[in-house]
């Protein structure tokens, strides 16, 4: 071994942790070795990094972290290792055990959801502790999803008595007039990723026995209007496309015993030129109001393909020149 090279150990005892930590044909371990530049061998038990000082070091770190997270929930995802290696490029590793135990509802297929990121966690503890959350940031975020998870949470521990789910029907434009049916089935289309989101947490047939009995209601922003929503968990996707007008009208539809969650991303706004978004407006008018939150979501909260990210690095990059 060359001199500039360091071996550092981690001896793992239990082989399903090893089994999970390396992943389906060494795939977690290829990652590691690619993003911190080191190699990585299994020999008695031992995982043994090897590279220079510094990459050595985050190695041993890193695969230490790894092994907190698969004993505390039995499973590594390429999600939770890609963001780890993060933390600990960035010196934040202590941050990872922020993220094992909330769980903020269990999915009807059985799944826990919880947050994945520190950006996530900031925007799941300011809904648990204002009544008015605003959370922005690009898609893949995790923020209308989240929002979601909450919002069941609160129903099934009755802390509130129904879920208002809404988004502006924007992308219909003046095309509306034209489609088959009444105005529910007309924008049902753009309402699609919220009964998507509902579909998975709840299950269908249990949708469908809350939608039944108006438990669960889910429509376009329009028929906010003149409304007073109390007892109710309240959502407002795709936020970025409101008018001033329609978000001073939806945050004042608030009654008591309710909470707000509003959704979007500022940088997609599909207003008509001339329009300024009420997501825009509203952070300049309520961020310094007590039990009203807003947070921002970046790029590093993205829990979707990896590729996602990459996707939106490039486009900053291209609108910066």
């Amino acid at each position: 071994m060359a001199k500039d090279k360091q071996e550092r150990q981690v001896f793992i005892e239990d082989n399903q942790i090893i089994s999970e930590l390396f992943g389906k044909l060494d795939e977690n371990i290829k990652i590691i070795e690619k993003e911190l530049g080191v190699e990585i061998i299994l020999r008695e038990g031992k995982v043994i990094v090897i590279g220079d000082e510094l990459s050595a070091e985050l190695g041993e770190r890193l695969i230490q972290k790894l092994v907190e997270i698969i004993k505390t929930q039995k499973k590594l995802t390429k999600q939770e290792l890609r963001y780890t290696i993060q933390l600990i490029l960035e010196g934040k590793e202590e941050k990872v055990k922020d993220l094992l135990n909330d769980v903020l509802c269990i999915t009807a297929s059985g799944k826990s959801i919880k947050p994945k990121t520190l950006g996530q966690k900031r925007y799941v503890d300011g809904i648990k502790n204002n009544d008015i959350v605003f959370g922005i940031g690009p898609a893949g975020t995790g923020k209308t999803y989240l929002a979601m998870a909450m919002a069941v949470n609160s129903f099934k521990n009755k802390e509130v008595n129904r879920i208002v789910l809404t988004r502006p029907a924007v992308e219909a434009g003046e095309n509306l007039g034209f489609l088959p049916g009444d105005l529910q089935e007309k924008v049902d289309p753009y309402l699609r990723p919220i009964y998507d989101a509902l579909f998975d947490i709840l299950g269908f047939e249990t949708y469908l026995k809350l939608m039944e009995k108006g438990l669960i209601e889910v429509a376009p922003l329009a028929y906010m209007r003149g409304r007073t929503l109390d007892s109710a968990y309240v959502i407002l996707d795709e936020a970025q496309n409101t008018t001033n007008e329609q978000m001073k009208m939806f945050l004042t539809r608030l009654g008591f015993g309710s909470k707000a969650i509003i959704t979007g991303d500022i940088t997609q706004i599909d207003l008509p030129k001339g329009r300024s978004s009420g997501l825009v407006t509203v952070a300049e008018i309520l961020s310094n109001i007590d039990g009203i939150d807003f947070t921002y979501l970046t790029k590093y909260d993205i829990v979707r393909h990896p590729l996602v990210q990459k996707i939106i690095e490039a486009y900053e990059n291209y609108e910066k020149k």
